[in-house]
């Protein structure tokens, strides 16, 4: 199957109020693991790779371009997306590859610079082809500077992608990025009315602290791109962490890394089917 586009993943998504997976690869075998889950659970999905994990490799391509491997062998509709780019120069080069979408954050700007830069992005992506995702009010916990009670304004949003174009909003919520416990509460009255100010798809990040009613609820009052990326990590880590322990002389990189496969792959498919219906 050839790659499929976000755009098409999660304007179908949004046009029936149902909501869309983006799941964080980090390495080949976590992209084998959301491409697997994706196929046991019949679901598409939008594979992620972070700037953080581009710069864990020293650049974009090769991972990518397994990712485009995996994603076009893949029996189900994925897609790919660069998360959280905030080097203008990455999000060309992630077009070039072939990416469909990227998320440009310049959230931590002050409003005006956040609204110019995001907006001129915008248009070199459309010219190309390519979606573009933008964060307005500062999500909890990424990078250490994001104040967890910061909230986005309805009106705010809505003025915000009226003047950059962009065409999927990450609003801040109540969730909060690297949570390892699942006990985040939403404001689910605060999604319903961005969900009428806004007349394009939100986004969930910091979807990995929030319980599955949570994502359901958060879904049923507007939200449509769930992203995840901890409680992957989570599952795949703890396998590993399991496999050696229980065998200290194992040194097969396969036999450990399988099992985080594995267990991710599981954890993805699970999750496919409460964000998905």
């Amino acid at each position: 199957m050839t790659l499929a586009t976000t755009a098409s993943l999660i304007s179908s998504a949004y046009e029936e109020g149902r909501g869309v997976a983006a799941f964080n690869a980090i390495n080949l075998e976590t992209v084998e693991a959301i491409a697997t889950g994706a196929e046991t659970a019949n679901r598409p999905v939008i594979v992620q790779i972070s700037e953080n994990a581009v710069r864990y490799h020293g650049g974009l391509a090769p991972l990518a371009q397994a990712a485009i491997a995996v994603a076009s062998g893949s029996t189900m509709p994925i897609a790919l997306h660069l998360d959280h780019a905030t080097d203008e120069r990455m999000v060309g080069i992630a077009v070039d590859l072939g990416f469909s979408s990227v998320m440009y954050d310049a959230s931590q700007l002050p409003y005006g610079d956040n609204l110019t830069r995001t907006a001129a992005v915008a248009r070199r992506c459309h010219d190309r082809g390519a979606h573009v995702e933008a964060e307005l009010g500062e999500v909890g916990g990424k990078n250490g500077v994001h104040t967890p009670g910061v909230r986005t304004d309805p009106a705010e949003a809505a003025a915000f992608v009226a003047s950059t174009g962009v065409d999927a909003l990450a609003v801040a919520v109540g969730s909060s990025h690297k949570m390892t416990t699942r006990d985040a509460a939403l404001d689910e009255a605060l999604i319903a009315a961005i969900r009428r100010a806004v007349d394009v798809p939100l986004v969930l990040h910091g979807s990995s602290g929030v319980s599955d009613d949570g994502l359901r609820a958060a879904i049923a009052a507007g939200m449509t791109k769930i992203n995840v990326a901890t409680q992957l990590n989570k599952a795949f880590t703890a396998a590993v962490r399991d496999t050696l322990e229980a065998d200290p002389a194992l040194v097969d990189q396969r036999r450990y890394l399988g099992a985080g496969r594995d267990a991710m792959a599981a954890e993805t498919a699970r999750l496919l089917t409460v964000i998905s219906g």
